[in-house]
C-alpha cells in the first residue's frame, strides 16, 4: 500500500469488501462452496495487490483486467452456462439480493474520499458522471415496496435491476478507461490510480463482480415464470 494513503481509507475499503462478501453470502443461503471460492479469490487478489503486480502501467492488456476483472467475468459466465451454476443462481434469495445493493452507498463515499486524495478522477464520483448512488439509496426502498405484500412486485424489481445494472456498467466503463495503461482514454491528468493498489483493487475484482452477479441473477429469476420467480423470495 502506498504510504501516502491514509490508513483509515484503506481500512474503510477492507470493511466494504468484507460487508459485500458477507451480505452476498447470506443471499446464497450460506453456501460453503461460494465461501470457499470467494475466500480463495480474495486471497489471490490481496497477494497480487500487495506484490504490486497491477502497478505495471505499461502492460497490454492491463494486468488488472487480465488477472482480476476478466477471470471474475469468466466465473460469472460459467455460472450461467453450467447447469450447477444456474441452480446456484436460482437459489439466491431475491430480497437479500435487492437490499444488498445498499453497499453501493459506502462505495460511493469511498470513491469521493479517494478523489479528494487524488487517487481517482472526479468523473468516477457523484460530482462527475457516476450516478450509482441512486442504486444504493433506492435499494432499501425498492426492497421494502417489492416484498412487503403476499406477492412480489416482479415488474418493479425487473425495471429497477435493469436501470441499476446500466448505472453500474456506466461507472465500470468509465473507471476502466481511466486506468493508467495503453488503453487509457479519459482522466489523463488524474487517472484511476487507486485500483492498482491494495486494498482498492478489491473494488473491481471482488465488489463490482458480486454487484454485477446480484443484478444478473435477479434479472434471470424475475424473467422466468412468475411462480418460479417468487420461489427465492420466500
Amino acid at each position: 500500500m502506498n504510504a501516502d494513503i491514509p490508513t483509515y481509507l484503506a481500512l474503510f475499503f477492507i470493511v466494504i469488501a468484507l460487508i459485500t462478501v458477507g451480505w452476498f453470502y447470506l443471499a446464497t443461503n450460506r453456501s460453503r462452496g461460494f465461501l470457499l471460492v470467494i475466500v480463495v479469490w480474495i486471497a489471490l487478489q490481496t497477494w497480487l495487490g500487495l506484490q504490486g503486480v497491477y502497478q505495471d502501467t505499461s502492460a497490454w492488456p492491463p494486468k488488472l483486467m487480465l488477472l482480476g476483472m476478466l477471470p471474475a467475468l469468466l466465473m460469472i459466465a460459467l455460472l450461467f452456462l453450467s447447469r450447477q451454476g444456474r441452480l446456484f443462481i436460482d437459489r439466491l434469495r431475491q430480497p437479500t439480493l435487492t437490499y444488498f445493493h445498499s453497499i453501493r452507498i459506502l462505495v460511493e463515499i469511498g470513491l469521493a474520499l479517494l478523489y479528494h486524495h487524488s487517487l481517482v478522477p472526479v468523473v468516477m464520483t457523484i460530482e462527475g458522471t457516476n450516478f450509482d448512488l441512486f442504486s444504493g439509496l433506492t435499494a432499501p426502498l425498492v426492497g421494502y415496496w417489492a416484498f412487503r405484500g403476499k406477492s412480489v412486485r416482479t415488474r418493479l424489481l425487473l425495471i429497477w435491476n435493469i436501470i441499476c445494472l446500466l448505472l453500474l456498467l456506466n461507472i465500470v466503463v468509465t473507471a476502466a478507461l481511466a486506468i493508467p495503461s495503453p488503453m487509457q482514454k479519459i482522466a489523463l491528468e488524474q487517472p484511476n490510480m487507486a485500483v492498482l493498489l491494495f486494498p482498492f483493487n478489491l473494488l473491481p475484482t471482488v465488489i463490482v463482480p458480486l454487484v454485477l452477479l446480484a443484478h444478473l441473477s435477479a434479472i434471470r429469476q424475475l424473467m422466468r415464470k412468475p411462480q418460479e420467480a417468487t420461489i427465492a423470495a420466500k
